[in-house]
């Protein structure tokens, strides 16, 4: 009766590693275990400090992403627009009235790009504040009042615009606009000489939201100008809305700081960065009370610094090192002395295999195969499931790889289309000219720029829902009257644009004419009932060598202003003086031979 038990001991011992382990390292687990344990406990530290400063490193190299992707196609199409001849020439004699005239047409264009859909201009000479928001309230009294050096509320300009030329971004609440926005300014000069500020806005609301609004526990991202002044977070009350004009602002990230040598160790984590905005500073410092991770980086293209503060203890739960330290203590035992010899036979050797393999998946190599281990204990049902999860992996990351390259080759296909006509978007046509360019030969490139007249007055009269029929039945007249290797694209809400390649003059006339035969052939049909009788107004122009799309865009907008102003219904070109109706042909047959003017 007494051998039973040990027999079932010893077949117990023989049946299960575990067991035999277990056994074998009793004897030293005493001795071992308290030093184990205030290793493991430092290393913890360590490694929680460690991957602490990891994560403020990837989260101020996140946050700076965010960052400069919500402002950088503003500020890039703010500084366009402070280069704009039109703009340049309105600042420059503002009294002119056809130079106004095309000034505000272009502050108009501009405004429609921007993401707000606000945009002002600032004339130095005058100090008059032009300024139309996206629901267009102020179209025909774009001037809303004149900037005075006396106004305390107006010092942002002044402030502004003796920084010289380039762009600076601020948080400030327009009072006499009622609006709170990141105001992005940009100085607008010639010859050295200051002409005025132009620029846009992005609310606070939508910007915090889309910035520093994602949440993370533990994780407080903000973003600060070049003296500490808060400019954007996820608490509006820390916010420095006159930070500009305030020299002695008390919201800033020095005075979260609790320890003055913090606040002097947090300037030049600062400095540090500014000096190579490449780098990214973490540091420990005490705010609140409490011992908070500090991540700071630089944005230079906006000025400002992201800073992030990152409770650890939020971020890095302790408890997940509990299994590892469960290993450790293990991994001690199994290292005691006296059973080193059978432990590297029965259970080193064989994991020397599992971990090669796991390190072969880890480098992403699914190709191998896991040698035999036909022992039944775990490290033999561990190396048999190892060979099934490689296989298992590689099968399902084939699968998906495919279907990433899939679905990205849509992405980009809807990316560069405009979903209302199935044609090519501003994007994508920027694409094509681009490539276009590279391809040309002579004789060159044509632009067509195809304007919808009166087309207010349809969605006026009609609605809305009228208006988008006729875009589309317009669309879809311009793909056919065209040829099939030309690209149409929807440049705004009513404009089209055709680029026409291998294109001369002759052929850019024949296009126009083309077109607006196909606009004026019959009205188009309503799905409500009814037709609207629409027609078009054509700009075109011939790209020369090297000129870019802004550029030629900009030439074939004059031509259709031209045609605009001559009564429309017409298409004029660049470099031509009079624009030519193209009601009639001379044989008093369908109007489809005119030439453009």
């Amino acid at each position: 009766m007494i051998g039973t038990p040990f027999r079932n001991f010893q077949q117990g011992l023989s049946g299960s590693l575990r067991a035999r382990v277990l056994a074998l390292t009793l004897a030293t687990f005493a001795a071992i275990a308290v030093p184990g344990c205030l290793a493991f406990l430092y290393i913890v530290d360590a490694t929680v400090v460690k991957l602490g400063t990891l994560f403020a490193e990837k989260q101020v190299l996140y946050d700076r992403y965010r960052g400069l992707e919500a402002l950088r196609r503003e500020v890039g199409l703010a500084e366009t627009l402070a280069r704009s001849p039109s703009i340049i020439e309105w600042a420059s004699a503002e009294d002119d009235l056809l130079k106004k005239v095309r000034g505000l047409a272009e502050m108009e264009h501009y405004r429609q790009a921007f993401n707000d859909r606000s945009a002002f201009v600032i004339i130095d000479r005058s100090g008059n504040y032009y300024f139309n928001d996206a629901a267009n309230s102020y179209a025909g009294k774009e001037l809303r009042y004149a900037v005075r050096a006396d106004n305390p509320r107006d010092g942002w300009y002044f402030k502004t615009r003796e920084t010289g030329p380039g762009c600076r971004l601020n948080v400030d609440h327009d009072d006499t606009l009622a609006v709170t926005n990141v105001w992005i300014n940009c100085v607008m000069t010639e010859n050295g000489q200051v002409l005025g500020i132009v620029g846009t806005g992005i609310g606070l609301t939508s910007f915090i939201k889309q910035v520093v609004n994602a949440y993370q526990p533990g994780v407080e991202s903000l973003f600060v100008n070049e003296q500490g002044a808060v400019q954007a977070s996820r608490d509006e009350s820390r916010i420095d809305y006159h930070s500009i004009t305030n020299a002695a602002s008390s919201k800033t990230v020095f005075n979260m700081v609790d320890r003055e040598a913090d606040r002097a160790e947090l300037a030049g984590m600062m400095r540090a960065v500014f000096a190579d905005p490449s780098k990214v500073e973490a540091r420990f410092l005490e705010i609140g009370g409490h011992r908070t991770l500090v991540g700071v980086g630089y944005l230079g293209e906006l000025g400002w610094y992201n800073v992030t503060l990152m409770d650890v203890d939020a971020i890095i739960d302790r408890g997940l090192f509990v299994p590892i330290g469960a290993l450790l203590a293990l991994v001690m035992l199994l290292a005691a002395a006296l059973v080193t010899f059978l432990f590297k036979r029965t259970v080193l050797d064989r994991l020397a295999l599992a971990e090669s393999a796991l390190t072969r998946i880890e480098a992403g190599d699914l190709t191998f195969a896991l040698p035999a281990d036909r022992r039944g204990d775990e490290i033999g049902r561990l190396s048999t499931a190892l060979s099934r999860m490689a296989n298992a992996v590689r099968t399902n990351t084939e699968m998906l790889e495919e279907a990433v390259r899939q679905r990205t080759e849509q992405l980009r296909h809807t990316a560069l289309l405009d979903p209302m006509t199935s044609l090519m978007n501003r994007r994508g046509f920027a694409e094509a000219y681009d490539a276009a360019v590279a391809q040309a030969s002579s004789p060159g490139i044509g632009l067509l720029l195809v304007d919808i007249d009166h087309f207010k007055a349809v969605n006026d009269t009609r609605g809305h829902g009228a208006g988008d029929e006729v875009i589309a039945g317009i669309a879809a007249r311009l793909a056919a009257a065209v040829r099939g290797s030309d690209v149409c694209a929807r440049w705004g809400g009513d404009e089209f644009m055709v680029l026409v390649k291998d294109c001369d003059r002759n052929l850019l006339e024949q296009l126009a004419a083309r077109t607006l035969d196909a606009m004026r052939a019959k009205p188009f049909p309503l799905s409500g009932g009814g037709y609207a009788a629409v027609t078009v107004s054509i700009g075109a122009c011939i790209a020369a060598a090297g000129e870019s799309l802004d550029e030629a865009t900009h030439r074939a907008d004059l031509a259709l202003y031209r045609a605009k102003r001559a009564g429309r219904n017409r298409a004029a070109a660049d470099g031509d003086d009079q624009p030519d109706g193209l009601a009639e042909s001379r044989s008093g047959s369908h109007p489809g031979s005119h030439k453009v003017a």
